[in-house]
C-alpha cells in the first residue's frame, strides 16, 4: 500500500473548441438563384423578340393574355351550371340572348341551330380560320415566299379576315410618296388573290399612309392613301380576282396609325379584307 502513494494522479483536461463564424444561413443562395432565373428569362425574351415575326409574337402573346370566354352562357348564379339549368335549350328565357328550339331564329341563337348543326355564323367563322391558316403556310414554301410573308400580318375580326401589307424599313411596298407599286406588291397581290379565290367572300381594300410634317402647305395623306389602295385593288384584279367582289376602296390617310409615333414607315399599310357575309 506504501508502494501505491508515489503514483501520479490521473488528470483529465475537458477542452470546449469553439468555431469561429458559426452558420450564416442561405438566403443568398435564394436570391442568387433568383436573379440567374430572371437573366434566363430576359435573354429568352432577347432571343425571341428577334427571331420571331409580327404574326409570331402575336401569337405568343395571345396564349399568355387568353381572351375566349368560359361559358358561352351568362348566368347569374354562383352554381355548377352559371345560373341555367341544364334544360336551358327547351325554355323560353335563356340568359345571353334567349335562344330555344321552339322559334329559333338567327338572331336568338345562343348555341348554333335547333337541329344540333353548326351555325352560319360558326360556318364563317371555319372558312376565315381555314384561309387565314392557308396563308400563313405560304411563308414556309421557299425563301421568296418567306420575304414576302415578311410584308403581311392578319387577323380576324368582328369585320372579317383582314390582311395587312405593310412597308419594311428595306423593302418598301410603293415608290417613296406615289402610288407606284414595286414588284415585291404585285408578288404579294398574287399570292392574295390565289388565297382568297378559296372564299366567295366580298373585300375591301383600305389604304394608310404615315404622318407627314405638319409643316408642308399641302398634305398628301389623303390622296396618296386612296391612290394605293385603287393600285391594289388593280393588282388584285390582274392576278386574277373577279372586279364583282370588289366592295369598297377607302383611303384613310394618316388617322389610323399602328405606333406610337404616327411618322414611323410601320404605318404605310394596305388593309385587304375578306368580309363577313353580313358586311
Amino acid at each position: 500500500m506504501a508502494g501505491q502513494s508515489n503514483v501520479a494522479p490521473v488528470i483529465i483536461k475537458r477542452k470546449k473548441i469553439i468555431q469561429a463564424g458559426g452558420h450564416h444561413g442561405g438566403a443568398w443562395k435564394v436570391a442568387y438563384a433568383d436573379f440567374v432565373t430572371a437573366m434566363m428569362a430576359f435573354f429568352m425574351l432577347m432571343w425571341l423578340l428577334n427571331a420571331t415575326t409580327e404574326k409570331q409574337r402575336k401569337g405568343i402573346a395571345d396564349y399568355f393574355n387568353p381572351t375566349i370566354p368560359v361559358n358561352r352562357i351568362s348566368g347569374g348564379g354562383d352554381g355548377a351550371f352559371g345560373g341555367d339549368s341544364v334544360f336551358s335549350e327547351q325554355t323560353l328565357t335563356q340568359s345571353g340572348t334567349g335562344a330555344n328550339d321552339a322559334r329559333p331564329t338567327d338572331a336568338d341563337k345562343a348555341r348554333g341551330n335547333s337541329d344540333g348543326g353548326p351555325s352560319d355564323a360558326e360556318t364563317e367563322q371555319r372558312a376565315l380560320q381555314d384561309i387565314d391558316k392557308q396563308l400563313t403556310a405560304l411563308g414556309g414554301e421557299s425563301m421568296t415566299m418567306e420575304r414576302l410573308m415578311r410584308h403581311v400580318t392578319t387577323r380576324i375580326t368582328d369585320e372579317g379576315l383582314v390582311i395587312e401589307v405593310f412597308d419594311l424599313p428595306t423593302a418598301p411596298l410603293f415608290a417613296a410618296d406615289t402610288a407606284d407599286a414595286t414588284p415585291e406588291l404585285s408578288a404579294i397581290a398574287d399570292l392574295l388573290a390565289e388565297v382568297l379565290s378559296l372564299a366567295e367572300n366580298r373585300i375591301a381594300v383600305n389604304g394608310h399612309v404615315r404622318s407627314y410634317p405638319i409643316t408642308l402647305i399641302n398634305n398628301p395623306s389623303w390622296d396618296l392613301s386612296a391612290a394605293r389602295a385603287q393600285a391594289m385593288r388593280g393588282l388584285l384584279g390582274l392576278a386574277g380576282l373577279p372586279e364583282q367582289r370588289i366592295a369598297r376602296i377607302s383611303g384613310h390617310a394618316d388617322r389610323m396609325p399602328v405606333t406610337a409615333d404616327p411618322t414611323a414607315l410601320r404605318n404605310n399599310r394596305l388593309e385587304v379584307i375578306l368580309l363577313r357575309k353580313d358586311r
